[in-house]
């Protein structure tokens, strides 16, 4: 049986020792925006209209990289124009998947100021990250320093308008020029961005989800609750056999009692009556195969600090949901990510039978339900500083 205070215990223990030998290896060149230097292209690219953007599809003229190695530690960060990378075809990240991202967004303000949404949490979990396969640790309020000159850099490319920003990849790769199951002895960090629109053009659109018995995405002990280029790849043939059966996204499942886990690459929650009538917003535990997502973190605190229902990070399986569907008892299902915020569920489908979400019934133009909707509109009017909060960082 899985043991979570004791897989807790070994987690800390393990990156407590990363954290050690990282230290060691990196004391004498640590990662230092002080040290930045700018070189900006010649010849910048035309931008992209609002109502042209593809997630993805566009870059900006710059990247921010720094190179790292065992001996020497973090070289000085380099903001450059936008190249394809040069990487021996035995590079450790080739190989053996050595490689972690990040996913956060810039947003401009109605004042025109830049803003970062929490970015504290995404360099600590992109440390998580890099312990867990052996990558190096970097000080990540520096790389929020050399994050913000490149931002000032890229700065035409931000969208002013709301619901438009500036996606930022944070990434880590294993450049190793030899073949051999060994922690990589050299690594490059590099940030790219694209500009982005909303995740639905025309507004909320609820989504299918097929629920997943025979593929599994993490489990205990593994490596889910990090956010590396290895649990993601895994989850393309089930996302393509759930899009061929009609299905939008993956739920994933796990164990013997079918215990939900996540919806596609986003985190899962569900609102639904307990059988007293309470209504609860439920969302899986961090038990190691979870990643702890910041729009996660972002909804349990505002619910909590709204006080109105209960907020439980608890267990919750596939047939306990179906039963509560089938007394009328769930509320809402969404997922919720960086790229949407929260993402409406309409229908589930598990073993063979689909289950109706209730959508709103008071909006006939939005398929989102009041509570999804809420959380949205909460978020963004702090991610556009409309509401001064601690988690939007002004950049000057």
């Amino acid at each position: 049986m899985f043991n979570a205070r004791l897989y807790s215990r070994i987690r800390i223990n393990a990156l407590a020792q990363s954290k050690r030998f990282n230290a060691t290896i990196s004391k004498n060149a640590p990662l230092d925006a002080s040290k930045l230097s700018i070189k900006t292209a010649d010849v910048v690219k035309p931008l992209v209209a609002n109502k042209d953007l593809v997630f993805g599809k566009t870059f900006t003229d710059h990247m921010l990289t720094a190179k790292w190695n065992e001996d020497k530690g973090w070289s000085s960060p380099e903001v450059t124009p936008y190249a394809k990378l040069e990487l021996e075809p035995c590079a450790a990240v080739f190989h053996y998947g050595s490689e972690c991202f990040e996913g956060m967004k810039a947003y401009k303000d109605k004042n025109g100021k830049i803003r970062l949404f929490r970015p504290d949490m995404n360099m600590a979990r992109m440390n998580r990250s890099t312990a867990r396969i052996a990558l190096p640790q970097f000080d990540g309020d520096e790389l929020i320093k050399c994050i913000a000159e490149y931002l000032k850099t890229e700065e035409r490319w931000i969208p002013s308008e709301r619901g438009y920003s500036l996606y930022l990849r944070p990434t880590m790769i294993g450049t190793q020029e030899s073949l051999g199951v060994n922690a990589p002895s050299d690594a490059l960090l590099f940030v790219i961005a694209c500009p982005v629109g909303p995740y639905y053009k025309t507004g909320f659109a609820a989504v299918k989800l097929m629920a997943t018995t025979e593929y599994v995405r993490a489990w205990p002990r593994g490596t889910g609750d990090a956010k590396i280029g290895g649990n993601y790849a895994p989850g393309l043939l089930p996302q393509r056999v759930a899009a061929k059966a009609g299905y939008q996204q993956n739920l994933w499942l796990f164990g013997e009692d079918h215990q939900l886990t996540e919806v596609g690459a986003m985190n899962l929650f569900t609102m639904i009556k307990n059988k007293q009538g309470e209504l609860e917003l439920i969302t899986p535990p961090l038990d190691g195969s979870i990643l702890p997502g910041v729009t996660r973190d972002s909804i349990l605190s505002l619910a909590r600090e709204w006080n109105e229902f209960k907020v439980v990070e608890r267990k919750i399986t596939m047939p306990e949901l179906r039963d509560a569907s089938k007394e009328g008892r769930v509320v809402e299902v969404f997922g919720a990510g960086t790229a949407c915020i929260v993402s409406p569920v309409k229908t589930i489908s598990y073993m063979g039978e689909d289950l109706n979400i209730p959508l709103d019934p008071n909006d006939s133009t939005s398929q989102a339900g009041p509570y999804t909707k809420r959380f949205s509109e909460a978020i963004m009017n702090i991610q556009y500083g409309e509401v001064e909060h601690p988690w939007s960082v002004v950049i000057n």
